[in-house]
């Protein structure tokens, strides 16, 4: 058993007591006016009162301590780790010279930045730069997370954090690294008034960056998150995170360089280059999963090599989850609806963006609960045009098009839920943050706030595009049925089946 827990314990253990006895007493004892019996209950509620204010306060004094857990020193991590990522690597390059050679600087009179935020999508490696450069530098690396300053306990954060700071400030040269920053650091105001938990340990976190290195530590404060919007905007002003660093989604050529980083140390033997191609929009900690879940599939089959065969299986393992070994239960009808479902994402892909790739087209059923998939790679743009975002909400929507299409409206079912979720993701950013509608313009409504107007906008966005793929459907019906039926006869379709049974339905666009 571990102080913390021993100490919770005894806490509860002697409050219990202190309240038993204070009940008991009150409920036993019959003060008499001569007796006294007012101020002994006094007394008692006096030592209710006492035990109460020792348990929360020994509570508190634990949440504080509690923080040591969290703290590492040193890292055995350097860029040499990180594939990809080289815009983000020259960012901080000068924040680790700094560390190292902080006489360099000081002698041109630079102030180094007492802060940098790193930003982007989840598992594009920002924790692991962080310990790159701490691991580049040299220098005792501090991690926390954000959630770890919230606490019920007032004052408990606000605590934690100068307890910190002290420590780094104690280190002299050091990395404080703060993740999920968007925990604490969230704007300021509301029905709070600015007094709540997390607003007095954001105020302290604030108060220590503005003294920061003035007595002349070496420290850098590193915070990561992936929502930059909504951190306030006091944390993000020079003089506290200086730089706001994008940790990018990776490129093909990153990507080939993270694939064979976390191939090196394994019996690879597969085309790399292949799935760098076809791991569009792949994190880099996505794609050690993909070459670590094919490693595992490897040894359970005893390959002696991790091979494209593996690779390929992991890749739909990533995207969907395994296959569902079980599929006796499955009704005849239920197994109809899939096919011409996944039809219809298959042959929207097809006909609106060719130049996609269909990789594979499958109503075998996963353990995620997804009745089918299709798995559609667009090919590597910096942008997106306005025409290209629609194509990209038909294609999402034409599962459920080709259900209504076959079955009827009082038929569709409940497996486009997932689609209609991303085509709204779609739509929304369309029209609320790239000023591509014409009902709302070159306005950027996340500025504005809520409008009832952009809720039209998008369902009339969406209507219309419904109703386009339905009749591009309709026009091809003899497609997408012989794609339907080749999924109920073979399951799986590759691209290359598509593109014969396209053919062979001999209809023409």
């Amino acid at each position: 058993m571990n102080r913390e827990k021993f100490q919770n314990i005894l806490g509860a253990v002697f409050l219990s007591a202190v309240v038993i006895t204070v009940a008991a007493g009150l409920y036993f004892f019959e003060p008499q006016p001569e007796s006294g019996g007012a101020g002994l209950q006094i007394g008692l509620i006096a030592l209710i009162a006492a035990g109460v204010f020792i348990f929360f306060r020994q509570k508190s004094k634990t949440a504080v301590m509690a923080l040591d857990a969290a703290e590492v020193s040193g890292s055995k991590y350097t860029f040499a780790d990180m594939a990809g990522n080289e815009e983000a690597k020259e960012s901080v390059s000068d924040i680790v010279d700094f560390l190292m050679n902080p006489e360099k600087y000081t002698n041109y009179g630079a102030r180094m930045p007492r802060g940098l935020i790193l930003h982007g999508m989840p598992g594009t490696g920002k924790t692991l730069m962080a310990k790159a450069m701490a691991g580049e530098a040299g220098v005792p690396f501090f991690a926390v997370s954000g959630s770890d300053f919230v606490q019920m306990y007032v004052g408990v954060g606000a605590a934690r954090v100068r307890e910190l700071f002290k420590k780094a400030r104690a280190a002299g040269k050091a990395i404080i690294f703060v993740d999920e920053i968007d925990a604490l650091g969230k704007k300021r105001g509301g029905v709070s008034g600015g007094n709540d938990e997390r607003e007095q340990t954001l105020n302290a976190l604030l108060t220590e960056m503005s003294g920061f290195n003035e007595d002349g530590s070496t420290t850098v404060v590193i915070a990561a998150t992936n929502r930059l919007d909504v951190l306030d905007e006091a944390l993000l002003r020079p003089g506290r995170f200086d730089r706001q660093i994008e940790v990018a989604m990776p490129d093909i050529n990153a990507r080939r360089q993270i694939l064979g980083l976390h191939a090196k140390n394994k019996p690879v033997q597969a085309d790399l280059d292949k799935w760098a191609r076809d791991t569009v929009f792949f994190s880099g900690a996505m794609l050690e999963g993909l070459i670590n879940e094919a490693a595992i599939l490897a040894a359970k089959s005893d390959r002696g090599s991790v091979t494209d065969t593996e690779l390929e299986k992991a890749y739909y393992i990533t995207l969907a989850g395994h296959e569902k070994k079980d599929r006796s239960s499955l009704r005849h009808e239920e197994r109809r609806i899939t096919a011409y479902h996944e039809a219809g994402h298959a042959l929207a892909a097809k006909l609106v963006s060719p130049e996609n790739t269909v990789a594979k087209v499958s109503i075998i059923p996963s353990a995620k609960g997804m009745g089918g998939f299709c798995v559609n790679i667009p090919p590597e743009k910096m942008y997106y045009s306005k025409r290209e975002l629609e194509k990209q909400v038909m294609v999402h929507i034409a599962g459920r098009c080709a259900e209504e299409l076959i079955f009827g409206a009082e038929n569709v079912t409940t497996g486009a839920a997932n689609d209609i979720e991303k085509a709204t993701g779609v739509v929304k950013r369309y029209i609320s943050q790239y000023g591509m509608s014409k009902e709302i313009g070159l306005l950027d409504m996340r500025v504005l706030g809520k409008n009832a107007g952009v809720m039209q906008a998008c369902k009339g966005m969406m209507d219309g595009l419904y109703g386009e793929v339905l009749g591009l459907l309709a026009e091809n019906r003899g497609r997408l049925e012989a794609i339907a039926e080749a999924l109920l006869e073979r399951e799986t379709l590759g691209e290359g089946e598509l593109d014969d049974v396209l053919e062979n339905a001999a209809l023409i666009c």
